[in-house]
């Protein structure tokens, strides 16, 4: 497995939150690895080009806390998203 870079940019992380939560209502279960469209800064853009996060909840207290919001939709799994996101860490995979 190759090397792991925390994300820390409140940008990337806003859309990362809302990735996972949708990510989440499709599975039905709290997904432990998420896909984003890469980033290009110029030239043509790949769509088919994707960068790999995982994610981890540092208390498994927590994601039983976001399990059971899933049934609920995306507006209760969104607020414990933001809720526990101090808890919540996504990892880029290089």
């Amino acid at each position: 497995m190759g090397a792991r870079i925390r994300v820390t940019d409140p940008d990337k992380l806003t859309l990362l939150y809302e990735r996972f939560r949708d990510v989440c209502l499709v599975e039905k279960e709290v997904w432990k690895e998420i896909f984003m469209p890469r980033d290009v800064t110029a030239g043509p853009v790949r769509t088919n080009v994707q960068d790999r996060y995982d994610v981890e909840i540092d208390d498994e207290g927590i994601e039983n806390t976001l399990e059971a919001n899933i049934p609920r939709g995306a507006a209760a799994l969104g607020a414990a998203i933001q809720e526990y996101r101090e808890h919540i860490a996504f990892y880029r995979r290089t």
